[in-house]
């Protein structure tokens, strides 16, 4: 079967058109200092320095849809240094159903890698991200 040139190229073209006016909905867990009203975060990194005292940091969690639930959980893992996850804790918070992104306050202790995880109260996977905190 022959593909005439003419062919090939409007078919690239329409993918191409397509892919770009599409965007990618995802959902996404990211650490800042801050949040706005709008929900956009505020000096957002994937590093935070504390003191030894400890240090608190903001957690948003955006989606491309409503919650649908009154509860989430935030499970806090600790990794080692071979890359290994050990339970840390579970931070549990309290949604609006119809809400697409919120935040929560965490507070940290001990510098070194974290992993969280967020789960709705049905235990369905939402977001997760990796933090380093280290002490200034």
């Amino acid at each position: 079967m022959k593909i005439n040139n003419r062919n090939f190229l409007f078919c690239a073209v329409f993918v191409i058109c397509f892919v770009i006016s599409n965007p990618v909905l995802s959902q996404s867990l990211q650490f800042c200092e801050d949040v706005s009203k709008d929900g956009v975060p505020i000096s957002a990194s994937s590093v935070f320095n504390i003191s030894t005292k400890g240090g608190y940091l903001k957690c948003l969690t955006s989606l491309p849809y409503r919650i649908g639930t009154s509860s989430v959980n935030y499970e806090v893992y600790k990794i080692d240094s071979d890359g290994n996850e050990t339970y840390d804790n579970t931070i549990y918070q309290e949604v609006d159903p119809s809400w697409t992104w919120f935040w929560k306050e965490i507070t940290f202790y001990d510098e070194g890698r974290y992993n969280i995880n967020v789960y709705d109260s049905e235990k369905n996977f939402l977001a997760s991200a990796q933090i380093r905190i280290q002490y200034y």
